[in-house]
């Protein structure tokens, strides 16, 4: 099926000239374009082209897209559907012109998409397989982008004068912050952009494709180490980063990515948890080892598929690169070999933080400083510290590195200020304190003083006085004596002598209640209580008789 546009040019052969007849419908009235071509516009609308054709026609904007595609399609049911009719097409042209659809692009344009997307680099072997795929329309629709190209004003040819939207390099001059703990080796792929295929959806893939060289390929399978968990010193890494080129960028993963490699997925860092609602994840900025997934072949290409969602804010940069693996020994051999600060510059330092100042009435003279190391708690063998910081107080340089080889921070224990690997310097002045034969063991501070020199703060070692207390006077049962102790000296404590229990009481039910006896004698029952204290219980037999014995509480002792 065959569509006819407002106008278009045909050209007929006439004298060996060309000569331009412009068609138009009988009448002078534009033809309207077949109901399923305009739907098929209408569908191919974003939000924004559907809430232009929307307010255009006075309904409401308000609602989501499906709502909004259901308003626009009873459009062309109503009585002026031939008056939305130019509005719709001229909303799906802008959209054409927009994505860069026109008949003859521009050759300029076609040799860098070429030289763009098919660079071979000869020292890695590294062919860039992305691919820009146009939004999907139907072939016939590209007659009304056709018919865009030229608009006929007074037998003139006008090209359209939209603007094209803004266009990413292949290839930014992103750099990449350097990673301590990876030395790099060469570039097996320059930072490239993760362009996005079609913008009508969020998720998007593209694919990357290098080679690996005959030497590049032997030093990775080489360096393979059976020992450590079977990982290679010398790996293929893959990184993602914010396309900015103002300054050096760290590792920033993108949201809901997906890597491939060769279809194998490749694990990622898991992603930390916000507590905010809302918001997705972010995965911990680290680069991805690819070694374990690749063919080490220097005849096999190696593919990289990258899924991810479109940031309409953002944009990101993938490298891969060839890197060897560094120990915290390794750096702290390269911290070594950079050399130490002289002692002079801390020196003078010291002096200049001691310095006094005549408008202060109050005057530092001294200053005290810890040899010990504030990440181990324990005396500094290396003391360094960032050339950045301002303060004298040094750290261990072999425990700073292996903190951050578990979880690369690099911020001072001190100040907790940035402290990059390639700002540490060791401190000579505090390397010759810790050396000095005038330093004791046990000192683990020391006091500088205004003119540069230090001296040994003693460890004042307090001891207790002796415990008085007051004396007592032996009772006649054992009693432990109470002496005064020193505190290293160690206590035996006496425990005291058991009591015995009392002897039991026995009460004769049997005598005579007659009154002719004489009266039974008072025994006296001695019970000694905790307190010493002496309890009389003195009775007689007519003390019994005016008792009330019960049964049920105390037993009756008969023959």
């Amino acid at each position: 099926m065959q569509l006819r546009a407002r106008s278009y040019v045909e050209y007929f052969p006439a004298d060996g000239a060309e000569k331009a007849v412009t068609s138009r419908s009988g009448g002078g009235e534009e033809e309207m374009a077949d109901t399923t071509d305009l739907k098929s516009m209408i569908l191919s609308f974003r939000v924004s082209e559907l809430q232009t054709l929307l307010q255009h026609a006075g309904k409401n904007r308000s609602g989501r897209k499906c709502d909004l595609q259901h308003r626009a399609l009873d459009l062309l049911k109503s009585r002026n559907a031939s008056h939305y009719q130019k509005k719709i097409q001229e909303l799906y042209i802008s959209i054409q012109n927009s994505n860069n659809l026109t008949l003859n692009p521009d050759p300029i344009d076609q040799m860098r998409h070429k030289v763009g997307h098919g660079q071979q680099y000869p020292q890695s072997g590294v062919y860039n397989t992305q691919q820009m795929q146009s939004r999907a329309t139907p072939i016939h629709l590209g007659h009304y982008a056709a018919a865009a190209a030229y608009q006929t004003r007074g037998g003139a040819t006008m090209m359209p004068t939209t603007a094209p939207s803004p266009r990413y390099p292949v290839h930014p001059d992103v750099r990449l912050k350097r990673l301590p703990f990876y030395e790099q080796i060469c570039e097996l792929l320059k930072p490239s952009t993760l362009l996005p295929s079609n913008t009508s959806t969020r998720m998007h893939e593209t694919s990357f494709t290098f080679h690996l060289t005959p030497q590049q390929a032997t030093k990775i399978a080489m360096s393979y180490n059976a020992i450590t968990k079977g990982e290679y010193s010398i790996q293929v890494q893959l990184r993602f980063a914010l396309l900015e080129t103002s300054t050096e960028q760290e590792d920033c993963f993108p949201p809901g990515v997906v890597v491939k490699v060769n279809n194998k997925p490749l694990t990622l860092p898991n992603p930390i948890p916000s507590n905010k609602p809302g918001v997705e994840p972010k995965r911990p900025p680290r680069p991805t080892n690819i070694t374990y997934l690749l063919k080490l072949s220097p005849t096999v290409g190696n593919t990289v598929t990258i899924n991810w969602a479109h940031d309409y804010t953002r944009n990101f940069v993938a490298w891969i690169g060839l890197v060897q693996k560094l120990s915290s020994t390794d750096l702290l051999n390269k911290l070594k070999a950079k050399g130490v600060r002289p002692a002079e510059f801390s020196r003078g330092l010291i002096k200049e933080k001691l310095q006094e100042d005549a408008d202060c009435e109050i005057a530092t003279t001294s200053l005290r400083v810890s040899l010990m190391c504030p990440l181990g708690k324990m005396r500094m063998c290396v003391p360094c510290r960032p050339s950045t910081c301002t303060h004298l107080q040094c750290f261990d340089a072999s425990l700073f590195i292996q903190m951050n080889e578990r979880k690369p921070t690099w911020n001072c224990p001190v100040c907790d200020k940035p402290a990059l690997f390639d700002t540490i310097v060791i401190d000579g002045y505090f390397q010759e304190v810790l050396l000095s034969p005038r330093l004791p063991l046990d000192c683990n501070e020391i006091q500088l003083t205004s003119d540069g020199s230090w001296t040994i703060i003693s460890a004042k070692k307090e001891k207790n006085s002796q415990v008085l207390s007051p004396k007592v006077e032996p009772s006649s049962s054992s009693a432990a004596a109470v002496e005064t102790l020193s505190d290293e000296a160690e206590v035996l404590e006496e425990q005291p002598p058991k009591r015995k229990a009392p002897a039991a009481v026995i009460v004769d039910l049997t005598l005579s209640d007659s009154d002719d006896e004489p009266p039974a004698k008072k025994t006296a029952h001695r019970i000694q209580g905790p307190n010493e204290n002496i309890v009389d219980l003195s009775f007689s037999q007519c003390d019994f008789d005016q008792m009330t014995i019960f049964d049920d509480c105390i037993p009756v002792l008969l023959d």
